[in-house]
């Protein structure tokens, strides 16, 4: 069923109380645009299958809407004021000034695993709720030829819809710290294991964590 929407009617910077829990991310949108008055034209096979992360608060309707998609790997397309796409995340690139060998970009490639994975053990470690070791995810970053993380996904959910905000929203613009290689391809896959795995990160007290 469509929907119409008089274009200019509708302020998407003016703040407004906004509770939409997390849920299939077909029927967040659909409460959005109910909660809001602005006109979703999104392809129902694009968001199959993706959560959304849940919004309470007051916020305006662009602001509440890019927290609802955090980690759902889709980025907003605005067709006007009150109306908006979707489309999957990608990140701008910037051409590399030189083209490394195939060892050259496997050695860059292995060597930026491990940037990431010590940036977002930082990161984590500083809650106690997604301290890494009690709960397995799967997410999908794009990182920006800065380093910084420009979107992500929640592939899987860790179980508990409030770590699944926090864990996002953890890793919204984390700076990796170093710009990312060329031959990297986007997005890059983590995989988060719990402590009864062997494979878990580690929070150590050099990250400014307290406590065993």
């Amino acid at each position: 069923m469509g929907m119409t929407v008089v274009a200019g009617t509708i302020d998407a910077r003016a703040t407004r109380e906004l509770d939409i829990p997390a849920q299939a991310l077909n029927s967040a949108l659909e409460q959005f645009s109910r909660s809001t008055g602005m006109a979703v034209l999104v392809d129902r096979e694009l968001t199959r299958g993706r959560r959304s992360i849940a919004v309470n608060g007051r916020f305006s309707a662009t602001d509440g809407l890019s927290l609802m998609l955090s980690g759902s790997g889709l980025m907003v397309r605005y067709a006007r004021a009150d109306a908006f796409t979707l489309q999957a995340a990608r990140v701008t690139e910037v051409p590399a000034s030189t083209t490394p060998s195939a060892k050259e970009a496997q050695r860059l490639g292995s060597s930026y695993a491990t940037s990431i994975q010590t940036a977002i053990e930082r990161r984590l470690c500083r809650s106690a709720l997604i301290r890494p070791g009690s709960f397995r995810a799967l997410l999908q970053l794009w990182i920006g030829r800065d380093g910084v993380v420009q979107h992500s996904r929640l592939v899987s959910s860790t179980g508990d819809v409030q770590r699944d905000a926090a864990l996002v929203e953890s890793l919204r613009n984390l700076d990796i710290e170093r710009p990312v290689p060329g031959s990297v391809a986007q997005p890059v896959t983590l995989l988060l294991l719990p402590e009864s795995s062997g494979k878990r990160m580690e929070c150590t007290p050099r990250k400014g964590v307290s406590g065993g």
